[in-house]
Order: structure tokens, then C-alpha cells, then sequence
């Protein structure tokens, strides 16, 4: 008699072990990691991100700038140089006179701010064309920053900016290129001049917009100033 329950036993006995694997052992779902990410939206998937911005009424950046721009933030990221998901881009291929700032939310793919920002007196009259990293030089540079802190200089309320590429715009605390407001970057500058007025090589915005802006980009987000003289191919050789 034994023998015949013995093997019914055991059936149950595994049923019951293989029922309890199946409904208490957690399914742990693998994130993707980061280098995968970065490889997609430096490629197709970068124009998904671009499609989906909500531009919130403003206008959208070019794609070329927001290309490179996206690229260098998941870098950046990944090397935990910045923390926030707030991307700043200034397009310094447009005209002055037109709007060439984007505050972006990442997370929420939202455009926060558009705003006129002012280029290096040396850089250039309405468009900018010329770029450098040495003191006195009252030029504009290019390339990523992380933002830093807040402080109070001779232009008021500025957000600090480290320069991350050697050799770029690594001299941006010893030259004093700040985020700072200036009554030169108005509507009624250009209207009087024909071009916006242009800073000793700051990034300097509208005065009415300075507070909101830098209170949102503040402490470690990515700020990029893009031109098309440089590619990513050669920005990406700056981190390594």
C-alpha cells in the first residue's frame, strides 16, 4: 500500500513547491543601461525626443543643435558631471536678434523658457563667429557647462558656469563667464541698433527673465552653447 502512496506524495509535494516558485519569486525586469541609451539617442531615436518636445508656444530649436546638444547631456550624465534633467541650449548659428536660448525639462520633454541671449563683444556683430578661452579676449565659448551657484556680482543676481572641455571653455571661472542679466538684451536695443547688444563674453539674458531662469538651471544642469564649426565627434573626445 505503501508504494502506491509514496509516488502520489511526491506528486503533490512538487506540485506544491513548483506552484509556490511560479507566484513568490519576483520578476525583476532589466533596466537598460546607460551606454544603450546614450547609443539611441545619439542616433533615430534623438529625433523621436525631438518630435515629441512640447514646445509650450515657443519655438523649437533646430534639430542640428538639439542633436548635439541631447548627445552631450546623456555623456555628461553618465559621467554624473550634471544631475538635473534641465538641458540649456544657445544656438549661436542664429542671428542675435532673435530668440536662441531653450530651458528644456527632460523629464517631462517640456521647452520651460525661450530667450534672447547675448554673444562676446569680440565674437561677432549680430552673428557670432568667432570663439575663444583666454582671459580678455571679451569672446564667447563654446561647448558644455555644468551650472553652478548663485551669487551676487557687479551685474547683481549671476549663475556661475564650469566649462568642461579643455582647451574650449575650461577657463570660465577664471575668466569671470557668468549668467548674468543686462540692459543691453532687449527688444528695444535691437530696435535702436539693429542688432542685440553683446557682453564682455557672458551668456547674458533679458533682465525680466533672469530670476526664473536661473533659479531653474542652478546647480549642476547642462548648459551648451552650439555653433556648427564644432561636431560632437570632436566634443565627445573632451570627456575621455
Amino acid at each position: 500500500m505503501i508504494y502506491k502512496i509514496f509516488p502520489a506524495v511526491l506528486f503533490l509535494l512538487f506540485s506544491l513547491y513548483s506552484s509556490k516558485t511560479n507566484f513568490t519569486d519576483p520578476v525583476n525586469p532589466s533596466k537598460p543601461e546607460i551606454a544603450s541609451v546614450i547609443k539611441s539617442s545619439s542616433d533615430s531615436n534623438i529625433e523621436t525626443v525631438y518630435n515629441s518636445l512640447n514646445s509650450n508656444h515657443f519655438d523649437l530649436p533646430n534639430l542640428e543643435s538639439f542633436k548635439e546638444a541631447l548627445k552631450g547631456f546623456y555623456l555628461l550624465k553618465e559621467k554624473g558631471l550634471i544631475q538635473k534633467d534641465i538641458l540649456t541650449l544657445v544656438d549661436f548659428s542664429l542671428s542675435s536678434n532673435i530668440k536662441r536660448l531653450w530651458v528644456i525639462d527632460l523629464d517631462t520633454n517640456t521647452i520651460l523658457y525661450n530667450s534672447l541671449v547675448a554673444h562676446g563683444r569680440n565674437t561677432g556683430e549680430e552673428y557670432a563667429n568667432s570663439f575663444s578661452n583666454s582671459n580678455s579676449s571679451y569672446k564667447s565659448s563654446l561647448g558644455f557647462y555644468a551650472t553652478g551657484e548663485i551669487y551676487s556680482g557687479k551685474h547683481g543676481m549671476s549663475l556661475k558656469l564650469d566649462g568642461l572641455e579643455k582647451g574650449i571653455n575650461d577657463n570660465a571661472r577664471e575668466r569671470g563667464v557668468v549668467m548674468h542679466s543686462a540692459n543691453y538684451v532687449s527688444n528695444s536695443f535691437i530696435k535702436c541698433n539693429k542688432r542685440l547688444g553683446r557682453s564682455q563674453g557672458c551668456p547674458a539674458i533679458p533682465e525680466e527673465s533672469l530670476k526664473e531662469i536661473v533659479n531653474t538651471i542652478k546647480n549642476k544642469s547642462c548648459l551648451f552653447i552650439y555653433h556648427p564649426s564644432r561636431s560632437f565627434k570632436t566634443i565627445s573626445t573632451l570627456f575621455s
